[in-house]
């Protein structure tokens, strides 16, 4: 594929929307240093490879300086590059060579929580009258010393931590090494916009907010109610966490952070074409929240949620439901779409156990995500098809997993370093003699040089159908119209002006026969399906596809 030009990188406003964003997990991706883990020069060096998948932008997630204790999502400088990645130096090269490429460049903020270690918490922590001791969330015990209410944490036990020192609990959502920052703080709200303001004088094109809900706590530290067993899922934790048993409606969610996020986009509104999206993790809420963060246009440009994220089965119901629930809960809203991230089961494991062809399936999944009303998030190795990684206990990374071993065993099994050559040591990922996490041989068998020039390859199959996507306008920015919702066969319509793609999905192990709306219909090419049409009839083989255009 020739090599896009400068000029792909016009000062287009609405570049997200319909954008195809590859996510990159820094410490997997490229090691440049021979040290076992990834680098930015690693990212630099394989620019190519994204711009010949034909995606729009990357998102990295954190490379900032941080003690790594939830690998990089424990800030300790909000303004400089860890060492394990390389340096500022190295990061301006990297944008210079995505521009170029014609990539955009979005990076992970992580302002909900910093590390212990950083310098804000450092003197906060040092006692209560010193200039940041309102930095982070603190509070006395109750009168029996137990911790101010009921909070609890995502990775487990109670959201508050005692320090000696100030005799005060602290808040911490995550780790007990992140403790929460008081956005209530305007102070505290001017630092973090000043920390953005850093990135994008360096050239960077936007930014995926993490934790975009969980900025502003209850003032009164109210304690959450109980969440009756029926309302339960686990598509932020995971179902052994009793972080699930609770109604999460003081220690986050709260309506302070709708005017926070007007001042974040009045920044980006002094750089052209800047554009974020936010995490929105909540397992009750989670549209209703995109909803209220997406409107107005001053905002969020865009939001993910986690129903496409979670552990139950993708089907036809599923997709529909969801769509038609953003519709309604954010109609000025623009959806973010993911299957996998760096905290989930990779989607071919967790909807694809028991199938039988995975490379049909992985085919299938990838043209269902991408003809979304939405933009779309494909995480690394996603365009090779790759599986969950079987990680053992004595080599397991994330105190995540640590903690709820063997019920839940964290997120090391989809963080696994990237595979580009089968005959290379490592897999081509390093030179090391031990990565920092191990690479698996199924994930060697299906490196980026074996697929390569493979037409029946996943890794061709992304390429051919983001090519096919990018000629159909509709796809990329149309609404969306559903036409047929059963057990197993899913079909709609884009329509974009006077564009209409029909899109029809057979979602099942079986062959099978779909009817085509009414109307008139034109078969379209290029999106690598098989496909017969006889008269209105679509006939499908297992995990097949068909696409038209109406006319």
């Amino acid at each position: 594929m020739t090599a896009m030009t400068e000029a792909t990188l016009s000062p287009d406003k609405d570049w997200w929307r319909g954008a195809v964003i590859y996510q990159i997990y820094p410490r997997s991706y490229q090691d440049s240093n021979g040290d076992g883990i990834g680098d930015l020069k690693g990212i630099t060096a394989r620019l190519p490879h994204i711009a010949g998948l034909g995606a729009d932008a990357i998102w990295i997630s954190p490379f900032f300086t941080s003690p790594m204790k939830d690998f990089g999502y424990d800030v300790s400088n909000y303004t400089d590059v860890d060492p394990m990645f390389g340096s500022l130096a190295d990061f301006d090269a990297m944008i210079a060579e995505a521009h170029r490429l014609g990539i955009r460049v979005m990076i992970d903020l992580v302002i909900s929580h910093t590390s212990d270690q950083h310098p804000w918490f450092v003197e906060s922590r040092s006692s209560r009258i010193n200039a940041k001791s309102d930095w982070y969330v603190w509070s006395d015990p109750k009168p029996d010393g137990t911790p101010p209410n009921n909070w609890l944490s995502i990775f487990g036990g109670s959201a508050w931590q005692w320090d000696p020192t100030r005799m005060q609990y602290f808040m911490h959502n995550f780790l007990t090494s992140q403790p929460d920052l008081n956005m209530h703080n305007p102070q505290v709200q001017d630092a973090v916009l000043d920390a953005t303001r850093f990135w994008l004088q360096r050239g960077v094109d936007g930014f995926r907010l993490d934790t975009i809900n969980f900025y502003f706590h209850d003032r009164l530290l109210r304690d959450n109610p109980p969440l009756a067993p029926e309302r339960r899922n686990a598509s932020t934790a995971p179902a052994v966490n009793p972080y699930n048993f609770q109604d999460h409606l003081h220690d986050k969610n709260q309506p302070e952070n709708l005017e926070f996020l007007k001042r974040f986009r009045a920044l980006l509104e002094e750089y052209p074409a800047i554009a974020a999206v936010g995490e929105v993790g909540d397992s009750q809420y989670g549209l209703e929240i995109v909803g209220q963060y997406t409107s107005g246009n001053d905002k969020m440009q865009m939001c993910y949620a986690f129903e496409f994220l979670a552990p139950e089965p993708l089907t036809p119901k599923v997709i529909a439901e969801t769509q038609r629930a953003f519709a309604a809960a954010a109609p000025e809203g623009w959806a973010c779409w993911a299957f996998s991230n760096h905290d989930v089961v990779r989607h071919v494991s967790r909807w694809g156990a028991g199938v039988a062809d995975r490379t049909a399936f992985a085919k299938l999944m990838a043209a269902i995500l991408m003809t979304q009303r939405g933009s779309v998030c494909i995480y690394q190795g996603e365009e090779l098809g790759l599986t969950e990684a079987d990680i053992a206990f004595e080599d397991l990374q994330d105190p995540y997993g640590i903690e709820f071993w063997p019920e839940f065993k964290g997120r090391d099994g989809c963080r696994t370093p990237m595979v580009w050559d089968n005959l290379a040591a490592q897999a081509g990922f390093s030179t090391a003699a031990k990565t920092w996490l191990p690479i698996p041989v199924e994930h060697v068998l299906n490196a980026v040089s074996v697929q390569e020039g493979r037409e029946d390859s996943v890794l061709e199959q992304y390429r051919r159908f983001l090519g096919f996507r990018r000629g159909h306008p509709a796809l990329v920015k149309g609404a969306i119209e559903f036409h047929t919702v059963d057990a197993t066969a899913l079909v709609y319509s884009r329509i974009l002006g006077d564009e209409t793609v029909l899109c029809a999905f057979n979602m099942s192990a079986e062959p099978a026969t779909l009817t085509m709306p009414a109307g008139r219909w034109t078969a379209l090419e290029g999106h690598g399906f098989a496909v017969e049409v006889v008269g209105d009839k679509i006939k499908l083989p297992a995990w097949g596809a068909f696409f038209a255009r109406r006319g």
